[in-house]
């Protein structure tokens, strides 16, 4: 599984890359918009909706939502839509402690957990198309961005299987321990270190990106973490098949639908 894992990151990884770095913010947000709008389809089959019909509708209803958004991306909107978004992975936080909330396949609880993915999908997407607008090197603030979540997860993994003894989230995903999750942090602030050093960071700014780092990775574990409540909720491993000892979209999308509000919202505070 690792094997297959590796191979299918370093097919994709080159080609993201390559859209970050060389596709106008124009070109950028629309591209991105059909794999959120494609993560949201996996998401609605995991809140329950069966109907594909209905499922469809449902997607359709946020890429119209996701076009008012780049209607308004020039006024006070975009800001107020990311902070939203921070909000949201504050109160997701509470919603894991509560492992059984909304669990019922009920019509309510479908609401609930649609809502929920609009609030998981939306601001995301605001904040990686801002933060790759955001003057000429917006595209290099992404991919940081990006490489910190990657760092994370390889962290998490390799901490995990080496030190990990006392569970993180046992009855959410019993595969993530604190050693993961410390092993997580490490290697983000050590990429956002090494990035912010190669984007001329320095004294305050840098120690202030060191800190927004290791929120990011807080807030990427508790993305992952949600996804993994959805999925034992909805009683399936994966949200998808699309990549091989991946999943789906939303399997990979989930710590970067968390981390993405929140590091374009640091950038903002830290005027980066």
């Amino acid at each position: 599984m690792l094997l297959q894992r590796t191979l299918t990151a370093l097919l994709l990884a080159p080609l993201v890359i390559l859209l970050i770095l060389l596709a106008p913010n124009g070109l950028f947000a629309p591209i991105v918009a059909i794999a959120f709008l494609a993560a949201m389809w996996e998401w609605t089959s995991l809140s329950g909706f069966q109907d594909t019909t209905l499922r469809g509708a449902l997607v359709a209803l946020t890429a119209v939502l996701l076009a008012l958004c780049w209607w308004v991306r020039d006024s006070a909107w975009w800001p107020l839509l990311i902070g939203v978004g921070v909000a949201w992975w504050v109160l997701t936080g509470q919603w894991l402690r509560h492992f059984a909330f909304a669990a019922a396949p009920t019509r309510e609880n479908r609401l609930i957990k649609l809502g929920a993915g609009l609030l998981v999908i939306v601001p995301a997407w605001v904040a990686v198309v801002s933060v790759h607008g955001s003057g000429d090197r917006g595209q290099w603030w992404t991919l940081l961005a990006l490489f910190i979540v990657w760092a994370a997860d390889i962290g998490a993994y390799f901490s995990g299987r080496q030190f990990g003894r006392r569970k993180l989230a046992p009855t959410i995903s019993p595969g993530k321990t604190w050693a993961g999750a410390y092993g997580a942090l490490v290697a983000g602030a050590l990429v956002a270190l090494g990035g912010g050093l190669l984007l001329g960071l320095h004294d305050g700014k840098l120690a202030g990106l060191l800190v927004l780092s290791v929120i990011t990775v807080v807030a990427s574990i508790v993305g992952d973490l949600l996804e993994s409540l959805m999925k034992r909720h909805a009683a399936v491993k994966d949200s998808g098949s699309l990549f091989p000892g991946h999943g789906g979209l939303l399997d990979r999308l989930d710590s970067v639908f968390a981390a993405m509000p929140v590091f374009a919202a640091g950038m903002l505070l830290l005027s980066l």
